[in-house]
């Protein structure tokens, strides 16, 4: 108790009420930064939400990839903020944190040599995120396998392609992506007809074919345009003129719409007499050959 009471006179006041201020100011600039940063946060937010509706993007997915990209950000950026406080406060203290720092800079490398791919992963999938390349209900190619897309983590991203089987990808793993349901779709098709039948009465066949689907409220409605997109007359075939054009549909309704376009368009094919051929070949003996005299015999 004697040497607490005789040490007092030699404590400088006047240093810990300074740094007790320094600390203060500290503690109030942070407080100001983390209100500034909420406040970006939600106008990051509302932005956000403002982009995907005019995408047409459902509420609920877009809700869902918009509330995890900003958890994310403001649990980075509030981990680093606070580390900033802490380490300021105990240079104040009159601590030397010159330790503290090169410990952090080793074990910061260390751990980034061993999980360079969990970090590559997050990178990535925070990206995915944040430019909506791929959203949960879209069909998309990922590294050459197509599948729908069951959810988008900041690690991986899951598929499940038509028979069923789940396809995991690590999003630092990911080279090629394709989305096929991104805004609209397309059903592309070849139809092939005979060389004897009129190519444009084959085409108004086909456009009154889209014209009566476009009619119909079970499909009319998922058609983005009145008619069929018809390419022309696309090549020649061994047997065929194909015709190809394009059906525009509302995202993921293009094969939905393209198996009716097809089985409507074999009716109308058939009723009004146009050929589809199909591979054949024709026999020539010539004309002096004696047709082949054919006999069964049984033992």
């Amino acid at each position: 108790m004697d040497a607490l009471v005789n040490s007092l006179p030699t404590i400088s006041w006047h240093n810990i009420l300074a740094a007790g201020l320094r600390i203060l100011v500290i503690l109030v600039a942070a407080w100001i930064a983390l209100y500034l940063l909420r406040r970006g946060l939600h106008r990051l937010e509302r932005q956000l939400a403002l982009r995907t509706r005019k995408e047409g993007e459902p509420l609920t997915e877009s809700a869902k990839r918009i509330d995890t990209l900003i958890r994310l950000l403001r649990q980075g950026i509030y981990l680093v903020l606070w580390i900033i406080v802490v380490l300021l406060i105990l240079r104040q203290a009159g601590i030397d944190i010159t330790p503290l720092l090169a410990g952090a800079g080793i074990i910061g490398l260390a751990v980034g040599f061993g999980a360079q791919s969990l970090v590559k992963d997050l990178i990535s999938g925070f990206f995915f995120l944040l430019e909506n390349q791929v959203r949960v209900g879209d069909v998309a190619m990922v590294n050459g396998t197509g599948g729908l897309v069951e959810a988008i983590n900041f690690r991986t991203i899951i598929l499940r392609d038509l028979s069923g089987t789940v396809h995991i990808f690590p999003n630092g793993s990911v080279t090629t992506m394709a989305n096929m349901t991104r805004e609209w779709s397309a059903y592309v098709f070849e139809l092939g007809v005979a060389y004897k039948e009129d190519t444009d009465r084959v085409v108004a066949i086909i456009n009154q074919v889209g014209a009566e689907m476009k009619a119909d409220p079970a499909y009319g409605r998922f058609m983005l345009d009145e008619l069929p997109e018809l390419f022309g007359v696309d090549k020649f075939g061994d047997s065929a003129v194909v015709i190809k054009g394009r059906l525009k549909t509302t995202p993921i309704k293009q094969w939905e719409l393209g198996r009716e376009f097809l089985r409507r368009i074999k009716k109308a094919f058939d009723d009004q007499g146009v050929e589809i051929p199909f591979p054949h070949r024709t026999l020539y003996m010539g004309d002096a050959s004696k047709p082949f005299d054919i006999r069964t015999s049984q033992k």
